[in-house]
């Protein structure tokens, strides 16, 4: 069976996912829902879509009743809901990009709807289907390691990642997105839970806005990257990194994209002299920090540290895992496993060609998930997902806990 999708945002996420489920084999695109009209004629035209099969939005996409199997949802963070419940209710099953809400009020109508109508239900944490995630799982679950005793856990966002996204970018304010905890690493709560697979009792929390503020400026610093005196100095300079994707297919995707849909030098210096990309990162209106760390009790005593920073190359997650009978960590793509009984140690290799940012594929966890989605409505199983909606949704409930413990300074029972 080829699964038929619709897909409902022709970003970034709604492209990947999208090419991932044709390149498959297993699935279709029928319809787009877009509002850009240049990326809604882009997706219309690569995926062959007739013009009755082409939306401005959800909502006119809804309206016509049933086209497909499934729907992917892939629009901003805020805009998830709707779409959610409306097209539960048409009998859709649906992959949401993660993460599925920006409120605990939202996630749980989400959720609801889901359960009622019995569809086949996704949230876009693509950090549980990696090859390598596979394998690490598979050592704990045969006792390699003996009782899992505390994980220590890195995400490496990167310096000029933080910059894109969480200084100049969509996701720089919580008021217009969510905590960056949300936005950026429910994929490593979710991971955390999925790896350790006990309940969470208890969890604090630190971190803030450290550098990515005006009284770090550095003297002689213009509003905008272009024509700055200090430019050619700044680690975080808008004009290196981004007429440095061009020629780069990769990076031309992401994260140019985001600036300009024309890959040209002309067209990348106008959008910085006059977008938001182009910006003095010590001179925005971002919010959300650029360093966090959290601390977990899970049931039992074991424990567990993560820590997100921005300064940091961007990397694969950096994992530590401590048990009574041995010692496992991992880059992402290789793991190091010590058995404390023998002193031998084994290296397991996991690596595929994709590295681990969004351009990459993140580690083979786009491909993964969205051939466990397929397979999961081919089939109409949920369990062929290895996570049901209520186990999508504690990650989120973890990060809402996390920021709780943040904002207040005090540890949270869970």
């Amino acid at each position: 069976m080829t699964v038929s999708l619709a897909v409902i945002g022709a970003g970034m996420r709604g492209l990947i996912y999208a090419r991932e489920a044709v390149r498959s084999g297993r699935g279709r695109i029928v319809a787009i829902a877009e509002p850009d009209l240049g990326r809604r004629r882009r997706f219309a035209a690569e995926f062959g879509l007739a013009s009755e099969d082409v939306f401005h939005d959800w909502a006119d996409l809804a309206g016509v009743g049933r086209l497909a199997d499934a729907v992917v949802i892939a629009t901003q963070d805020h805009l998830h809901v709707d779409p959610a419940v409306a097209f539960a209710e048409l009998g859709y099953h649906i992959l949401v990009e993660k993460p599925m809400a920006p409120t605990e009020t939202d996630a749980r109508r989400i959720v609801a709807a889901v359960q009622r109508h019995s569809v086949v239900f996704a949230v876009g944490h693509v950090l549980r289907y990696t090859p390598y995630t596979l394998a690490l799982k598979a050592v704990i679950e045969q006792g390699r390691i003996g009782d899992l005793a505390s994980v220590e856990h890195l995400e490496p966002v990167g310096w000029w990642h933080q910059a894109h996204s969480f200084v100049r970018g969509d996701w720089r304010r919580a008021d217009t997105s969510a905590p960056m905890l949300l936005t950026k690493s429910c994929h490593d709560m979710d991971w955390l839970l999925h790896v350790i697979g006990l309940r969470p009792v208890r969890v604090a929390s630190f971190g803030g806005l450290l550098h990515f503020r005006p009284e770090n400026r550095p003297e002689g610093a213009g509003e905008r990257c272009t024509g700055c005196a200090v430019e050619a100095d700044c680690p975080y300079s808008a004009t290196r990194l981004y007429l440095g994707c061009l020629g780069d297919p990769n990076t031309e995707f992401w994260p140019l994209s985001a600036v300009t849909a024309e890959p040209t030098a002309e067209a990348v210096l106008h959008a910085l002299e006059t977008g938001p990309y182009g910006r003095c990162v010590y001179d925005c209106d971002n919010d959300v920090v650029d360093q966090q760390v959290v601390m977990l009790e899970f049931e039992g005593g074991v424990t567990a540290s993560f820590t997100m920073t921005a300064f940091t190359p961007l990397e694969h997650r950096k994992t530590r895992l401590f048990g009574t009978h041995g010692y496992l960590e991992g880059d992402g793509m290789t793991l190091r496993i010590v058995d404390f009984r023998t002193g031998k140690e084994e290296w397991i290799d996991t690596r595929t060609e994709a590295g681990p940012s969004a351009a990459d594929g993140h580690g083979g966890g786009d491909a993964g998930l969205t051939a466990a989605f397929l397979h999961a409505v081919t089939s109409a199983d949920q369990t062929l997902l290895g996570c049901d909606p209520q186990e999508a949704l504690a990650g989120h409930l973890l990060v809402w806990a996390a920021e709780r413990a943040r904002e207040t300074g005090t540890v949270q029972a869970l």
